[in-house]
């Protein structure tokens, strides 16, 4: 006689049942890594297919690096289960990977295969990256002197504006005195002091200097003014109750409540001294992107300008996540409490 009922038949389909989401899950992240491979192949293709329009000596390895894209691509993206922390990143990073790799295939066909975008204004991927080979000792010469000057000029201004903020902030004396001049002066771009800048300092660099500090000084004065005067009553209550001096509440109190203020006007400081940085660097520097942009755009060598440009891209962004990383380091302490 037969004990099979309907709870076994049904608890023997429920790994099969459970299957199904499984499967669907699988196919929801592999399908943008393999639209992502689909989209490299594609650009390979459009490298490979069609002869250019121009002399482009890179044309051929930028194919290849596009096919190797797409297989990096696809199998990291499949096996991103067998593939760990790696894996889940380019899984993450598929969709971002989608959209550059059709976006090169258009900038590509449109370019260097039809020229249905007029030279050299819209020069092809392959030009820029001829730059990259061609040109790297010059480019790296210019890299080098941009990160000096910028590196100067940002710390003095944040030195400068962390100090001018929290005296401001601590002190009513120094605010009467100093509120009125940031008043006049904060609102002006840092730009619009290039003549006085140029007459006054000795040398060109000395002058970058200046407007890049100035640039990232306001801000961070501003931020850690405001960071120190909004620090709760109750915490220097405290401290007193304990024996505190005025030094300690200062350096132990009210500047590492600030910091997440500082921060903010640190990250301000840096895209605002990167605008200066250029613009200083075309105009009276002899060295740096700034001048190599310049240079590219007198010579009509828009690649060359592109290139640049791109670089500056990553600097940038670079120096964004270098401070990123240093205030997560310091906040540690404050994790869950601050939000960003």
């Amino acid at each position: 006689m037969s004990t099979y009922s309907l709870s076994d038949g049904l608890a023997s389909g429920a790994p099969r049942l459970s299957r199904t989401p499984a499967l669907a899950s699988w196919v929801r992240d592999s399908g943008v890594g393999i639209l992502a491979s689909v989209a490299w192949t594609a650009f390979g293709l459009s490298c490979l297919g069609w002869e250019d329009v121009g002399d482009w000596s890179r044309t051929h390895s930028l194919g290849i690096a596009a096919f190797i894209v797409a297989a990096i691509a696809l199998f990291g993206t499949v096996g991103a289960d067998y593939l760990g922390t790696a894996g889940k990143a380019l899984r993450q990073r598929a969709p971002w990977l989608a959209a550059l790799g059709a976006f090169l295939t258009v900038w590509e066909v449109a370019t260097a295969k039809f020229a249905w975008l007029p030279l050299p204004f819209f020069p092809p991927p392959q030009s820029i990256i001829e730059v990259y080979t061609d040109d790297l000792p010059k480019l790296l010469d210019s890299v080098f002197a941009s990160v000096k000057l910028q590196l100067g000029g940002y710390l003095i201004g944040a030195t400068v504006g962390f100090l001018t903020g929290v005296s401001i902030g601590w002190s009513r004396a120094v605010g009467y005195w100093v509120h009125p001049v940031l008043r006049f002066i904060g609102p002006l771009p840092a730009t619009a002091w290039l003549p006085i800048a140029f007459f006054t300092f000795p040398s060109s660099w000395s002058a970058s200097t200046f407007l890049i500090a100035l640039a990232t000084g306001f801000p961070v004065t501003v931020l850690t003014w405001s960071g120190v005067a909004s620090v709760s009553n109750a915490y220097y209550d405290v401290a007193r109750t304990l024996g505190a001096k005025p030094s300690f509440l200062v350096l132990k109190v009210a500047i590492p409540a600030a910091l997440p203020h500082v921060f903010v006007g640190l990250f301000m400081g840096l895209g605002s001294s990167f605008a200066v940085l250029v613009v200083a660097e075309m105009i009276g520097v002899k060295a740096g992107l700034g001048w190599y942009l310049q240079w590219a755009q007198g010579w009509a060598a828009y690649a060359n300008m592109y290139a640049a440009l791109i670089v500056m891209s990553l600097l940038c962004s670079g120096a964004i996540t270098l401070l990123f990383a240093i205030r997560d380091r310091l906040l540690v302490w404050q994790k869950g409490t601050v939000k960003w």
